[in-house]
């Protein structure tokens, strides 16, 4: 495609998809070495938590720094320090220190580092892509980070045939090194910013009105959150309580069924990133809709090649959620605010994250596993349609994919130079 023939956005693309993989193969090492170092469940639930819950916490707060900061040097600096932490602990585990306190501790500030680092890349993306190429852009981005990070935690048992955890971590870090000198080699022209930087609060509150006047994107970011929170967990409980009780398997099958949605969604992302989509804001809603229809039966299969085939059509619709969505938002949101948007979005996924395997939990004991998964399909299908009903009542405009027909109108943000062009 074009934009990968450009320089900065190719850049982006090669640097962020190793950054990815290398998280993808943390997230591995962090679990393995929970329960290697206590042999419990309940210590690998200890470090995800660690891993996640300063990224609910901070991440808004990080995201106000990369809108009043210049973003690439923060995520470079992100970059360093993580890097520099995860070969610490790479040290102390040779020599025998890393006990799991210190893993946990590690798993939480390391979390607390990279909160900026998402909503600081997605807000770069607006000044590497022009308006009119926004989906596309989004579109190659999850592509990479999608197959990179679900290729990371399948690189672990190759490379411990080969080495140790310690180089492992080494390797990690240095996945941090890679995206910092990536990011540090693109161009591009500097960002006007207001003559005098607004303090956290006040930035906080300006950001929060910059997108009270947009209420399509709050929609479509609370559309979002809710039907995360409500049953992104039978994705994971769900699925292991079908698979081991319903269809007779074992844990291969359910990595295979996991395996078979993620890379639906990888597909999913490609086509959507060859497309000129229009009416963002409805398309992003009414994804819900397709895909609560396709999970509405899955509780029903009796078959793993049946719910194999329902997990795809699933994980296909699950990149109609979020590429629309985060075009919408780079396309609406004045570039002085876009972070915190988009940091506001990923703040929403951590929480969401942390408390819908409970809720999958509490809805599969109390219903079974076929009704649960109707429940989570039909609430679906009830979230997304409202959100559409929402837009309209609302009189919400929706993004076309040209700059040409919705200017972004910000008089801070300067004329985006083409995709890849040298200042």
């Amino acid at each position: 495609m074009a934009l990968l023939r450009t320089r900065n956005f190719a850049l982006l693309f090669a640097g962020q998809g190793v950054s990815r993989l290398g998280d993808g193969l943390y997230v591995a090492v962090a679990a393995w070495l929970a329960w290697s170092l206590t042999h419990a469940l309940s210590a690998v639930a200890v470090v995800t938590i660690a891993a996640n819950a300063p990224t609910f916490a901070l991440t808004l707060i990080g995201a106000s720094f990369a809108d009043r900061y210049d973003r690439r040097r923060l995520m470079i600096g992100t970059d360093v320090a993580r890097g520099v932490l995860v070969g610490t602990a790479a040290i102390l585990l040779a020599l025998g220190r890393l006990h799991f306190p210190a893993l946990v501790a590690i798993a939480a500030v390391l979390a607390a580092i990279g909160a900026p680092f998402a909503p600081a890349r997605d807000a770069l993306v607006a000044r590497v892509a022009p308006a009119g190429a926004l989906v596309t852009a989004n579109g190659l981005l999850q592509v990479s980070f999608r197959s990179a990070f679900f290729v990371g935690p399948l690189l672990l048992a190759p490379l411990l045939a080969v080495t140790t955890m310690p180089v492992v971590l080494i390797l990690d870090a240095l996945t941090f090194a890679v995206s910092a000198v990536t990011l540090a080699a693109i161009q591009l022209p500097p960002a006007a910013r207001p003559p005098a930087r607004p303090g956290l609060r006040d930035d906080l509150g300006e950001g929060l009105a910059a997108l009270r006047r947009q209420p399509d994107v709050l929609i479509v970011i609370a559309t979002f959150v809710l039907a995360l929170t409500a049953t992104s967990g039978f994705l994971t409980v769900g699925l292991i309580a079908l698979v081991g009780h319903k269809l007779g398997g074992h844990a291969g099958e359910y990595g295979l069924l996991l395996g078979i949605a993620g890379v639906a969604e990888v597909i999913g992302a490609l086509v959507i990133s060859r497309l000129r989509l229009r009416k963002l804001a409805r398309i992003a809603v009414l994804a819900w809709v397709l895909l609560g229809a396709f999970r509405f039966p899955l509780g029903l299969a009796t078959s793993p090649l049946l719910a194999a085939g329902l997990l795809a059509m699933t994980g296909f619709a699950s990149a109609l959620t979020d590429i629309p969505l985060i075009a919408l938002v780079q396309q609406r949101i004045p570039d002085r605010h876009l972070a915190k948007a988009l940091g506001l979005w990923e703040a929403g996924i951590a929480g969401a994250i942390a408390i819908a395997p409970v809720i999958a939990t509490t809805i599969i004991d109390s219903a079974g596993i076929s009704a649960g998964f109707m429940i989570s399909g039909a609430t679906l299908i009830v979230i997304g349609a409202a959100a559409a009903l929402v837009l309209n009542r609302a009189g919400a405009r929706d993004t076309a994919s040209s700059a040409a027909d919705e200017p972004r109108g910000d008089p801070l943000r300067p004329a985006t130079s083409p995709a890849g062009s040298a200042s």
